[in-house]
C-alpha cells in the first residue's frame, strides 16, 4: 500500500482514528508524517518496548503512596537485575528473575493477561492425546469434590466418564 498524501513511497504508519462512532484511517510514509506534525507527531518512534515499559511503570506494589517492605529481594541474585532495570527494559536477565522479582510480577501480568496462569491452545493433530490427558485431570478432580460434598451419583457418572477416557486412551 502506497502513501495516501503523497502516493510514491510505501505506508508505513497505519493510524485509525474513532471520533464520535465514525471510523478514520491513514496511511501514510514516514516523511509525509514528519511533515504533517500534528496528528502524527511522536508515532514513527513508537515500540513494543516503549509500551511494555509504560505498563511497567505501574507499581502494584505501592498502595496510598507508601510501598511495604518486600518479602523477597526486588534484584536478582543469579543476574542481579533489579525491578527498575526490568520496568525500563521490559526484559528479564535470566529465567530466576521470575522468582526474584515475583512479588512484584503476579498483579503486572494479571494487569496485562487477565490471569497468571498460561493456557495456550493445542494443535489439534499433535494433541489429541493431551487433550484427552487434561480432561482426565479434570474429571479426577472433579470426582475428588463430589466425593468429599458426598454426591455420589455425580461422582459415579465422573468414574464412569474417567473409565471411557482411560480406554481410549489405551487403545491409541
Amino acid at each position: 500500500m502506497n502513501c495516501e498524501e503523497c502516493g510514491k513511497r510505501p505506508a508505513t504508519l497505519h493510524l485509525t482514528k474513532i471520533v464520535n462512532g465514525e471510523k478514520t484511517e491513514y496511511h501514510i510514509c514516514e516523511h509525509c508524517a514528519s511533515e504533517k506534525g500534528d496528528v502524527f507527531t511522536g508515532f514513527h518512534n513508537f515500540s513494543i518496548n516503549n509500551l511494555l515499559s509504560g505498563l511497567l511503570k505501574f507499581d502494584p506494589m505501592q498502595k496510598n503512596g507508601r510501598e511495604p517492605a518486600p518479602s523477597k529481594p526486588l534484584r536478582c541474585e543469579t543476574c542481579g537485575l533489579t525491578y527498575a532495570q526490568f520496568s525500563k527494559s521490559g526484559r528479564f536477565g535470566c529465567s530466576d528473575c521470575y522468582t526474584f522479582l515475583g512479588d512484584r510480577l503476579d498483579p503486572l501480568f494479571r494487569r496485562i493477561h487477565g490471569n497468571t496462569q498460561h493456557s495456550g491452545k493445542v494443535p489439534e493433530r499433535t494433541g489429541g492425546q493431551l487433550k484427552i490427558r487434561k480432561e482426565l485431570e479434570q474429571l479426577k478432580r472433579a470426582l475428588q469434590n463430589h466425593v468429599a460434598s458426598e454426591e455420589f451419583e455425580k461422582a459415579a457418572e465422573m468414574r464412569d466418564r474417567i473409565r471411557a477416557l482411560e480406554q481410549k486412551i489405551a487403545q491409541s
